[in-house]
């Protein structure tokens, strides 16, 4: 489980892994550092739409494979485990999450809110890998299924609206 009291070590204006990892530092703004890194991810969304759906999802593999090794990294360099300005993981779990999703501000905004909540909730599967799951890929992980499932409730809104 994330705890976000902690203190922004040093290292990360300093080391480019625990730099990327902070999502390029906006996991240290406090309150809510998962909120802002999620928030910092957003605008790459509007680059990754500009890909064909294979680029992106092809970014959004890259990105959990890089993921998974900076948080572990980054994790056991503070010697905290999802040390709560990690923040790499939300900007994946974001990305997923707006993959397949219809362009445009009202989306963005939606699959933003979604994706906070199942992270922030962590409704089954995600609490229990949460809680299960350890290194970099537990970091990850629980947040790639949030994406995924905030995606889901995108997906199964546009559906709605469009039998409307």
């Amino acid at each position: 489980m994330t705890d976000t009291h902690e203190s922004t070590p040093a290292s990360v204006w300093r080391n480019p892994i625990h730099f990327l990892a902070f999502g390029f530092g906006s996991g240290a703004i406090r309150p809510a550092p998962g909120t802002w890194g999620t928030l910092a991810a957003l605008p790459f969304v509007l680059l990754w739409q500009q890909l064909p759906l294979g680029g992106y999802a092809l970014v959004i593999l890259l990105s959990t494979l890089l993921g998974i090794w900076l948080c572990h990294r980054t994790a056991a360099d503070l010697g905290v485990h999802d040390h709560g300005g990690i923040v790499w993981d939300e900007f994946v779990g974001l990305w997923i999450a707006l993959w397949l999703a219809p362009t445009g501000w009202a989306w963005l905004l939606a699959g933003f809110v979604l994706f906070r909540l199942f992270d922030i909730w962590k409704p089954w599967p995600i609490g229990w890998v949460d809680r299960r799951v350890g290194g970099g890929l537990g970091i990850m992980l629980d947040d790639v299924i949030a994406g995924v499932m905030a995606l889901l409730v995108l997906l199964l809104g546009e559906w709605l609206l469009a039998m409307v």
